[in-house]
């Protein structure tokens, strides 16, 4: 019964195959092999993007802070949510590698809307020199709450952004998550809604580590290709990350493991609402549930051997009444007899 979080699952036996296939013989170093033009090519086709450029990294947070340094100048703010991952859980990596622009929360959670984005870059006029400029914004899909944004607020943010002349960045940590909800293609969650560079997770969906940054205006791409070599994150046995995202996205993996993630969450979301006692603190849209139990419920279930993300005071001691906080997530893995056995035991 492990909902800690979909980092904590493994990585899907086709990457794991696919990894070992491209473990033979030799190739060229540091992205001129063979895989990694496949890998360009599948995205660009799946993209439906044949102008854009495809970086692979081995990580999210590489991938979205080397993405928003080549967007974004030394002095300028980069704005996000509050809760984003790059405001809360990147250790200040995007503007370490920017060289000092300025993360900027916009809103009061995981989503901010046009009129926030508006009422952020007005606090700030380009032309004072004492604050900083207006610079690229960065949204998160799936959010760090597990909603999405739809097709409409996505294109309502970036066509705020375009009135200033601002890039956007898209955090798709959980793209795949999100894409099957929508039931659109990549290409109308991207640049289609004025998106203009992805960070396209494979990770947390089945893969042992990779991710892709997209740029779709490939004028920014040397500049990229400059920052991950001086970043240390240009891997010199590069094929092993192409050969991962070449797996992931063969057979349709990616969507497939994102619908079974989504759906498992849905089954524990159902199950939950059947407790009088839970309270759900967003509505679950993916893979991904915050919700309240009360401190005794949590006992029970950590006592049975439960794995899950608790906040909100200590757990052994305290009113057993008193509702604590929780975050469950589910990968591609998680087994139905998890999901009903954690509900039967919350059940008491």
């Amino acid at each position: 019964m492990n909902f800690a979080s979909d980092n904590c699952g493994p990585a899907h036996p086709q990457v794991i195959e696919a990894l070992a296939r491209a473990n033979t013989g030799f190739a060229r170093s540091y992205g001129a092999d063979d895989l990694s033009a496949q890998a360009g090519a599948r995205l660009r086709e799946l993209f439906e993007a044949p102008q854009a450029d495809i970086h692979l990294v081995s990580t999210g947070t590489a991938a979205n802070a080397l993405a928003l340094a080549t967007l974004a100048q030394p002095w300028q703010a980069i704005y996000c949510t509050p809760l984003a991952h790059i405001h809360r859980d990147e250790c200040h990596a995007p503007e370490f590698y920017s060289g000092g622009a300025k993360l900027t929360p916009v809103g009061t959670g995981d989503k901010m809307t046009a009129a926030d984005l508006a009422n952020a870059i007005a606090a700030s006029p380009p032309g004072d020199v004492g604050v900083s400029q207006p610079g690229p914004v960065s949204l998160t899909q799936v959010t760090e709450m597990g909603r999405f944004y739809t097709l409409s607020e996505l294109s309502a943010l970036t066509e705020t952004a375009a009135t200033h002349g601002l890039p956007v960045h898209l955090d798709g940590a959980r793209f795949a998550n999100a894409l099957t909800v929508l039931g659109c293609t990549p290409a109308d969650m991207t640049w289609k809604a004025g998106i203009d560079a992805v960070s396209f997770g494979g990770t947390k969906n089945g893969c042992l580590g990779v991710e892709a940054v997209i740029f779709f205006n490939p004028e920014k791409s040397w500049e990229f290709e400059l920052r991950r070599k001086r970043a240390g994150h240009l891997l010199s046995k590069h094929r092993y990350l192409a050969a991962q995202m070449l797996a992931y996205l063969a057979d349709d993996l990616w969507l497939t493991s994102a619908r079974t993630a989504n759906a498992r969450a849905a089954r524990l979301a159902d199950g939950l609402r059947a407790l009088p006692e839970c309270h759900f603190l967003a509505d679950p849209q993916a893979n991904m549930i915050f919700a309240t139990l009360p401190r005794a419920t949590h006992q029970r279930l950590h006592a049975a051997g439960a794995h899950y993300g608790l906040n909100g005071g200590p757990l052994e001691t305290g009113d057993p009444d008193t509702p604590l906080p929780m975050r469950l997530v589910c990968d591609w893995s998680i087994a139905e007899e998890s999901i009903d056995r954690f509900l039967d035991i919350a059940k008491g």
